[in-house]
């Protein structure tokens, strides 16, 4: 393993924005060499030709995987990450894009002066994909300089729209993650888990201190499209459902359930009742309460009362247009 960063861009169906991202990773200045492995997962719009224009112009630095048929994030990102020659990973989204030409840097020299430390990361902000504003820098849980990761490993199970660590503000260390996959690769593997990040981030705090930078080095793009910001209540549905099952295995096979995480897990088990509510989705409605049996979750108040009216379609119906007559009514 050679002494470099090996930078992975996941893209799919992203020409607009991935030459954004690439021009953003080239113009680090960064006193090791870097590569980039671009995993194209079958786009059917013109990402990979954009993407060969850049291996064709940089072809010491780009590697493409042209995937065929698409994999999903989870089957790219770890094919990607495997194909890896640096010690060290970062990566961004093919929608993303860095705004610190030292990102790179800044971070490597925390890592080489901490062996202790197994990730970096930074501040970030959100450019929402229908507007051309950018929302002021998203609060951090953790802005001490160094943490012991153990400490964050409650937080990153139960976090929720804000990521404790976002994964494309970071570096980490190959080999913490190489130690793991090879005792679990379920854990990494299991498409039925939904994301690539979350996962990561727990195993790199669990094995070492975390340090953080408090300086803006991403743009994080946010729009329907993004696998965590469907507006389809269906897919959001499954979005949920997968992102619990790992949140579940993570506390139950690394750390424990604790109150906060029991708390969590209830919340989430409402928010599948309700999209499935909202979809008016019988299948969806017995998947739910089949998945709070598997997780052992306990049932809130209001999780029992949508549970029931979901048991019998005249209810549902009534409760449907209910709700549609007060949101109707709330609108200017």
């Amino acid at each position: 393993m050679e002494n470099m960063i090996s930078v992975i861009v996941c893209t799919f169906n992203q020409e607009d924005t991935i030459s954004r991202t690439l021009d953003s990773v080239l113009c680090q200045k960064c006193h090791v060499p870097f590569e980039i492995i671009i995993g194209e997962d079958c786009s059917t719009d013109g990402t990979l030709a954009i993407c060969k224009t850049y291996q064709q112009k940089y072809p010491d630095i780009i590697k493409i995987f042209a995937n065929h048929p698409n994999k999903g994030i989870v089957e790219n990102y770890y094919d990607c990450l495997l194909a890896c020659k640096g010690e060290y990973i970062a990566d961004c989204a093919g929608d993303d894009y860095w705004v610190d030409d030292h990102k790179l840097e800044k971070e490597l020299r925390v890592l080489e002066e901490h062996q202790e430390v197994t990730l970096v990361h930074t501040g970030w902000q959100i450019i929402p994909q229908s507007s051309s504003e950018i929302l002021p820098p998203t609060p951090q849980p953790y802005t001490s300089a160094i943490t012991d990761g153990k400490l964050m490993l409650e937080d990153i199970i139960t976090q929720t729209s804000t990521p404790v660590i976002h994964l494309c503000t970071s570096l980490y260390r190959k080999d913490t993650f190489l130690k793991a996959y090879q005792k679990d690769d379920y854990l990494f593997r299991n498409q039925g888990f939904g994301c690539e990040d979350l996962q990561l981030s727990f195993i790199m705090a669990l094995n070492g201190n975390i340090a953080y930078i408090p300086d803006i080095t991403l743009n994080y793009n946010i729009g329907n499209g993004s696998i965590s910001n469907q507006s389809d209540e269906e897919k959001q549905f499954h979005f949920i459902a997968k992102t619990t099952s790992l949140r579940v295995y993570l506390a139950e096979h690394y750390y424990r359930r604790t109150d906060k995480i029991e708390k969590d897990l209830s919340h989430r088990l409402f928010a599948l009742n309700m999209h499935a509510f909202r979809s008016h989705n019988k299948t969806l409605a017995s998947k739910a309460s089949q998945l709070g049996k598997e997780w052992k979750v306990r049932r809130t108040a209001l999780t029992s009362v949508v549970e029931t009216v979901m048991k019998n379609e005249l209810t549902w119906n009534i409760a449907l247009l209910t709700r549609k007559l007060a949101v109707s009514l709330k609108r200017p």
